[in-house]
């Protein structure tokens, strides 16, 4: 069910607010499979490129090039992990990395989408849980 609401119902959850072109009523598509994309579609058509998948393991694994608003070149590494916890829970890792990448400006970068990711989780949770 976590890896299900992570990648194939993103847009239920992924705020607007975390997007490229902050519109509402956007699409996040994780395409379910390696080399896939994951990208945002505004209303108006508009797509933004996010990142390619590099491990496609559902239900227990998810790995790929994030480059948001970058590059492929300038792209992290993050790696998920769905782990069951029981019949009702699933632990969720995740992993981000590749900051060494950005010399004097990886700790900064590091930062700023930590800050993403705190404000980002709450909703997948919530997600979840319903």
């Amino acid at each position: 069910h976590a890896f299900e609401v992570f990648t194939t119902k993103a847009s239920t959850w992924w705020p607007y607010r975390h997007s490229s072109s902050q519109v509402p009523g956007l699409m996040v598509t994780f395409e379910p499979r390696l080399g896939g994309r994951i990208f945002e579609r505004s209303p108006d058509g508009a797509e933004v490129e996010w990142g390619e998948i590099v491990l496609w393991e559902p239900p227990t694994r998810l790995s790929y090039l994030w480059h948001i608003r970058a590059d492929r070149s300038q792209a992290t590494d993050v790696h998920i992990s769905f782990t069951a916890q029981g019949a009702d829970s699933t632990r969720v890792d995740i992993v981000h990395g590749g900051w060494d990448r950005f010399d004097i400006d990886g700790p900064a970068r590091r930062d700023g989408n930590n800050r993403g990711w705190e404000g980002l989780l709450p909703h997948y949770i919530a997600a979840c849980a319903r």
